[in-house]
């Protein structure tokens, strides 16, 4: 500021300069052809190119009042023990606070005891006095970068002391490393300013309603608006949840799932989404529990993601219902990509034989799929199927469409295994192929649950391999319930049945069916000849080979 020449006081407007030297004003006014006379006002031109140095000689003396102030700061981080290059990195983010410390250190001018003090020495002791360096070393140890200590210090606006406090509070309330930067950050300008007490409020608000103590410092590094909300606001977002009735268990459990549903989104953002879940037909205590398993839904668009999403279920064929299973169950499949995710896995069913009318309905019998990899968990299945399986590429498609389950399964501990375990009964592939294809469950079964099944049809019963080709069905029932049941009752009997038709109907069909072919037994021993025969086959009258093994 010395370097800039003395300006004598004058009115607003003046177009004359008047000497510190003049007696009075009257002795500097120009002639006045000078103002209006010759050359087109060139004297006017020459007052008004005066300023300009003058400006111009201003932002010069700024440039080098800053750049003497850079020199003071990184002598100061050098006693910190700071390198040149970490000195020279973050100075690059301080030019708020550099010119924070240029104007104080100019006023400092005022204070009896700097008046006489050059402005290095003010700058220095304001430097010192500030504690800003210890902040820098106490952050960065705290794995704060660069711009986030820059930004961190020009955001105090000078009470240095701020941020350390902020910081040692999020440290008690377990917000650790990094993201007590990431905290400070987010949470903006407006945190320095809150008290200790106002935030222990909004962190004991949480804690009452079920967000554990030990939670606080994932929630609050995840979502650090929640500290700049207002206890009303605050208050109302709680409520919100509340009110569709989650108690504080869920809700405390939903906020540690995903904390940015409590604080990220506006309240009219959040009651859209709200008012979109319940056009499938949900009440408030099932979008409640919905978001409370699911609280990624409230990070997901109407417009692009599940507008789009709703109506490509439209085109397969879903009904609101199917949809609203999908919902339920697999609430992750309004939160992925319709294109790069959905289409894709639609396209390749369709490409191995799935029917287009079928997959409307293979989508809302098991929702899982579509949240599968196509390339590591789906297509390596149906490679599996066609070549490990014996199903043909004909019967593919029909596999997948009866049992989309399966894809679900792992081939190493799953699928390979009960491959092995059927081949291993002297079933051929092509056989296993065909039974897959009657029936896809099959492979879903643990090995523990068919041997003691298969030990029954063949030793008990004495049936031939051949019936379990056939009927690959049976190891779907109930060996303690249903199949000895039956089979004991056929022998009591001396009756024979089918496999299909021993298991496959209700208590009374299978009663019925007892009764006529007892009573075709006995019009046999007596010697009557039945005229009509066994419709389907269904009973063999003469067989004694079912008897009872004890």
């Amino acid at each position: 500021m010395s370097l800039i020449r003395k300006k004598t006081p004058q009115f607003p407007g003046s177009i004359y300069v008047q000497s510190p030297s003049d007696p009075d004003v009257n002795s500097s006014l120009p002639p006045i052809q000078t103002l209006f006379g010759g050359h087109n006002g060139k004297n006017l031109l020459v007052a008004v190119n005066s300023d300009d140095d003058d400006d111009e000689m201003l932002m010069k003396a700024l440039e080098i009042r800053r750049k003497v102030t850079v020199e003071i700061f990184k002598e100061a981080m050098r006693k910190g023990k700071f390198g040149i290059t970490y000195s020279t990195n973050l100075i690059s983010f301080l030019s708020d606070f550099l010119d924070f410390v240029m104007i104080q250190a100019a006023s400092m001018k005022r204070l009896p005891e700097f008046s006489s003090a050059s402005y290095n020495v003010r700058a220095r002791t304001l430097i010192d006095d500030s504690g800003v360096v210890p902040l820098i070393r106490w952050l960065k140890h705290n794995s704060l970068t660069y711009p986030q200590i820059g930004k961190l210090i020009c955001m105090s606006r000078g009470n240095i002391s701020s941020i350390r406090r902020l910081a040692e509070w999020l440290k008690t309330n377990y917000v650790r490393g990094r993201f007590i930067g990431v905290v400070l950050m987010r949470a903006g300008g407006n945190i320095l300013e809150c008290s200790s007490e106002e935030l222990d409020e909004v962190v004991g608000y949480l804690e009452d309603n079920g967000v554990r103590r030990d939670w606080m410092g994932y929630v609050l590094s995840r979502c650090p608006e929640i500290l700049t909300f207002s206890m009303e606001e605050l208050k109302s977002r709680v409520e919100f949840y509340l009110k569709m009735g989650m108690d504080k268990k869920d809700f405390g459990t939903m906020v540690f799932d995903f904390p940015k549903v409590l604080g990220y989104f506006s309240m009219e953002e959040m009651n859209q989404k709200v008012a979109f879940l319940k056009e499938f037909g949900l009440n408030d205590e099932d979008v409640g529990r919905l978001l409370a398993f699911k609280p990624q839904l409230m990070a997901c668009s109407i417009e692009e993601r599940w507008k789009p999403l709703v109506k490509y279920f439209y085109y397969l064929g879903m009904s609101r219902d199917s949809m609203k299973r999908i919902l339920t169950i697999k609430p992750m499949v309004f939160c992925v990509d319709l294109e790069s995710i959905i289409v894709t896995k639609v396209q390749f069913l369709r490409d191995i034989g799935v029917q287009k009318d079928a997959i409307g309905n293979m989508l809302a019998k098991f929702p899982p799929l579509l949240t599968y990899s196509l390339n590591k968990k789906i297509r390596p299945v149906v490679i599996f199927l066609l070549t490990k399986a014996g199903v043909s590429q004909r019967d593919i498609g029909k596999v997948i469409a009866l049992g989309p389950e399966l894809l679900g399964c792992s081939i190493a501990n799953k699928l390979d295994h009960n491959v092995k375990y059927f081949l291993s009964l002297g079933i051929s592939l092509r056989q296993l192929g065909e039974m897959i294809a009657d029936f896809p469950m099959l492979l879903r079964y643990n090995i523990e649950i068919l041997r003691p099944k298969y030990r029954y049809l063949r030793r008990t019963m004495v049936r031939p391999l051949q019936d379990l080709v056939e009927f690959p069905r049976f190891f779907s029932y109930s060996l303690e319930e249903r199949i000895i049941p039956r089979h004991r009752i056929m022998v009591e009997n001396r009756i024979n049945f089918k496999l299909r038709y021993m298991l496959g109907s209700t208590d009374e069909e299978f009663d019925q069916r007892v009764q006529d072919a007892v009573k075709r037994r006995q019009r046999f021993e007596s010697g009557i000849v039945y005229e009509e025969a066994p419709s389907n086959s269904q009973t063999d009258v003469g067989s004694t080979d079912c008897m009872l093994v004890t």
